[in-house]
Order: C-alpha cells, then structure tokens, then sequence
C-alpha cells in the first residue's frame, strides 16, 4: 500500500466522507477502485478485463450501499476487503465455481484482512516510511506486490542489477533498524 492507500489515509477518507466531505468520497472511491483492481488481479488470473471492471464497479457499488455499516473504531481496510471478499466468492459462485471459490478464497482471504494482518501492515509502511523513496518503492512492488524483478527494473526505468541492489541494501537497513528497536 501507497502512503495514499495506508490504513490510516483511507480511514481518514472514509470518516470525513461519513461526515459529508464528498470530495474526500471521490478521493476515497478513487484509491480503493486501485486496491481492488490489484486484489482481483492477484485472485483471477483467467478474468476478462470485462469481468475485472464488473466486479470493480459492484464492489464500488457494495461499498456506497453499506457505508452507514461502517462502525468508525474499526479498521477501514478489514471491513472494505471483507466486502471484496464477499462480492468474489458471489462472482466465483455465479459461474458455477463454488468449490473454486471455496478453495481458493478459504483460510487466505480470512488471514490477509483481519485486523491482526491490517495492524502488521500499517506496521510494515511504518517500517518502510524510513527507508528513501525509490528503496521503498522497490520493496512495495518486489517484496509486497510480488512483482518480478524484470518487470520491476522495467517500471522503474532501473537494470536489473540495480533493483536487486536496491531491495539488498533496503532490507539491510530494515534489519539494522529491527535490530535496533529490539
């Protein structure tokens, strides 16, 4: 997650939209439709762009439905992905893939949204915030995103040899800074 994606910025979004701010609305539906295109993207490999954008444009649309559900003491990112979640499994479901759905979306799902998993993850951005910005965006796109190498040096405009070097030397200063607060 971005800075503009974090936990604490989406939350922050969601409270004021709650409140009335419709551009902190627009805003706040601008930066999740991101974070579900790459939430989809990683879970439907064989998905037609048609099929991703549907999905995208009814979880946006699950989201303005039930945004008076939200109880703001709770973490932002766990309760819009479990509507994600939920609007997966009804996509996996409608085309006859329940036990896909089941199987793939099962202990996983569950596991990278609950609140234990937000909390390390705004942990691991605290963590990153201290690294310099092309360290920290190599990390993101390598390390969290899953980015290969090759395509990271070629978003990047950086070799190969470069990105390796950078994600080598980034998670050297993340240990000695680890090592340091333990």
């Amino acid at each position: 997650m971005t800075t503009a994606h974090s936990e604490e910025a989406l939350k922050a979004l969601m409270l004021l939209s709650l409140d009335g701010d419709e551009a902190a609305y627009r805003r706040l539906l601008t930066a999740v439709r991101v974070l579900l295109v790459g939430y989809y993207s990683r879970r439907m490999a064989a998905a037609t762009k048609a099929d991703m954008e549907d999905l995208v444009q009814e979880t946006l649309l699950a989201l303005h439905s039930r945004r008076s559900t939200y109880d703001r003491e709770r973490p932002f990112t766990a309760w819009f992905f479990s509507i994600a979640r939920y609007k997966l499994i009804d996509h996996h479901r409608g085309r006859g893939g329940r036990r896909l759905a089941e199987t793939e979306l099962g202990e996983e799902i569950e596991s990278d949204f609950s609140e234990e998993a937000v909390t390390a993850r705004m942990d691991v951005e605290r963590l990153l915030d201290g690294l310099p910005p092309r360290q920290r965006e190599l990390i993101r796109q390598v390390k969290l995103e899953g980015q290969s190498v090759a395509d990271t040096a070629n978003s990047t405009g950086q070799s190969e040899s470069a990105v390796k070097v950078g994600i080598h030397r980034a998670l050297k200063a993340l240990g000695e800074r680890l090592r340091g607060a333990s």
